[in-house]
């Protein structure tokens, strides 16, 4: 931290601009009161006069995560609630790839944050308008998943992508038992959608998952089509 960085006034905004950068930086596990105060130049107990404590602390960066959504791209005027919705979620992945503890954190807590409340209601409200009633927008909810929040548990993981080369030599390592997984690993390791030489581009496979849903959502039958 620079000296001009040091004058400044602490208040909650610094505070959390602070946290958000360093969980960033070291990740969520590694974010505490101690090293926050360390990272600000202050003492700790500083801290408590703009957070109650930790779990406060916690939300807040939650809240400033879902509140920075915004989607994807520009949507066309009047795009439909299949784009609507569409861009919505892709940006909710980008803001999550910002920061990568915040799926963590969003699994962590049991009690959804003012700003996610109003991010999900968001996005209920796109397909209420586009003529889905609220029973099938309830079953949409359940069908969609944490991928209306911008993500899945197996396209967030910590471990490096296996190359396309290793790959596919445990896929012919496991050809003589398990000889439909090696033909689906071999596959994946050619495909011509991934991110060379990772072997699996996670956005692609989020983005074709959400538009098999979304193909499926429009041919419920009894819907209206307002939006």
């Amino acid at each position: 931290m620079d000296v001009e960085e040091r004058r400044i006034p602490l208040n909650r905004e610094r505070v959390l601009r602070a946290a958000l950068e360093l969980a960033d930086r070291v990740g969520l596990e590694a974010l505490s009161m101690r090293n926050l105060a360390q990272e600000l130049g202050v003492v700790p107990m500083a801290l408590y006069k703009h957070v109650a404590n930790k779990d406060e602390l916690l939300d807040a960066m939650l809240d400033a995560v879902i509140a920075a959504i915004v989607p994807d791209s520009t949507p066309p005027p009047e795009p439909g609630w299949k784009v609507a919705v569409r861009e919505r979620v892709l940006g909710a992945r980008q803001a999550l790839l910002r920061h990568p503890w915040a799926w963590r954190l969003i699994d962590s807590r049991t009690d959804p944050t003012p700003a996610m409340l109003a991010y999900l209601d968001s996005v209920i409200g796109l397909f209420l308008a586009g003529g889905f009633t609220a029973d099938q927008t309830h079953h949409i909810v359940h069908a969609l998943g944490t991928r209306m929040l911008g993500y899945t548990q197996d396209l967030f993981v910590d471990s490096q992508p296996t190359p396309p080369e290793v790959q596919k030599e445990m896929a012919r390592a496991m050809a003589g038992r398990y000889p439909n997984l090696a033909t689906m690993a071999m596959a994946a390791a050619h495909d011509e959608s991934s991110i060379v030489g990772s072997g699996c581009d996670d956005q692609f496979e989020f983005e074709f998952t959400l538009d098999l849903l979304l193909d499926g959502f429009e041919r419920l039958p009894g819907r209206g089509s307002v939006l």
